[in-house]
């Protein structure tokens, strides 16, 4: 097997390693500090459309973890860089909340019902009937199907909640056409990461607590992967997947020494 080449840049999943259930994991805090010291490119992502960037660093700044901005990358800047790369100043109808309506806003697209390019399904929580039949009848009518995430579920503190994937299901149940998903474990959402920070998957590392997203993406972009036992992935998981992530460990304090 060939030797790694040390990592020069990192990727981290935001919750269940930086956080879980709004508290801050032990040990996070230390991570993002040794990071920002050391100088090397890093990005905190999410498959959370919800929120912009700014509004997850005062999120994170609130419980002591001090990420600027501009080192958060979520599955809506994400689609915004897609849709700008290939179908510069189009046009969409969207279903989701501020992070995905600005970054869109951002990259130059007009949101509008009136025959859009694209109909594109983010994370809200407030899920409208009405919102979701124009989008059937729109893709139905030829807009083609984005989708920010493939996540079926998301966490609260009473439990799981539908997530975008699920609505997604909905919307190809009544109209027979599935999205493209941006977000994890597309390996898209690492390589739009990756330009951003100028940085090279041979020399960069991913961290997550999901097989299913963050290990998976890690793996077909190429990177060395991490996964930590803080969030929905237990040991005994790990032999369930046909693939498995370069290194386990129990949480994130445990690759502080690693930076």
């Amino acid at each position: 097997m060939t030797e790694r080449k040390p990592i020069e840049s990192w990727l981290t999943d935001m919750d269940g390693v930086l956080m879980h259930e709004g508290i801050p994991v032990p040990g996070a805090d230390t991570f993002i500090k040794r990071l920002r010291e050391s100088g090397k490119p890093f990005l905190v992502l999410t498959n959370n459309s919800i929120y912009t960037p700014r509004d997850l660093h005062a999120r994170l700044n609130r419980i002591g973890l001090d990420v600027p901005a501009e080192s958060i990358w979520t599955s809506a800047l994400a689609t915004a860089a897609f849709l700008d790369d290939q179908h510069p100043g189009g046009t969409a109808y969207v279903i989701g909340e501020a992070g995905l309506t600005t970054a869109l806003h951002d990259a130059g697209y007009v949101l509008s019902d009136a025959d859009p390019d694209f109909v594109i399904l983010g994370e809200t929580r407030t899920y409208s009937f009405e919102a979701l039949t124009k989008a059937i009848r729109l893709i139905n009518d030829g807009a083609r199907f984005i989708a920010t995430n493939p996540d079926n579920t998301g966490p609260s503190p009473d439990g799981a909640l539908p997530a975008t994937g699920s609505v997604a299901a909905l919307i190809t149940k009544a109209t027979g056409k599935e999205p493209y998903f941006i977000g994890k474990p597309n390996p898209l959402m690492m390589r739009t990461a990756l330009n951003v920070l100028g940085a090279h998957s041979e020399t960069s590392a991913m961290i997550g607590d999901r097989m299913d997203t963050d290990v998976l993406a890690g793996l077909e972009a190429g990177m060395e992967t991490f996964l930590v036992l803080t969030g929905l992935t237990t040991v005994s998981d790990i032999d369930r997947y046909p693939y498995r992530p370069t290194t386990v460990v129990d949480s994130i304090a445990d690759l502080v020494d690693r930076v």
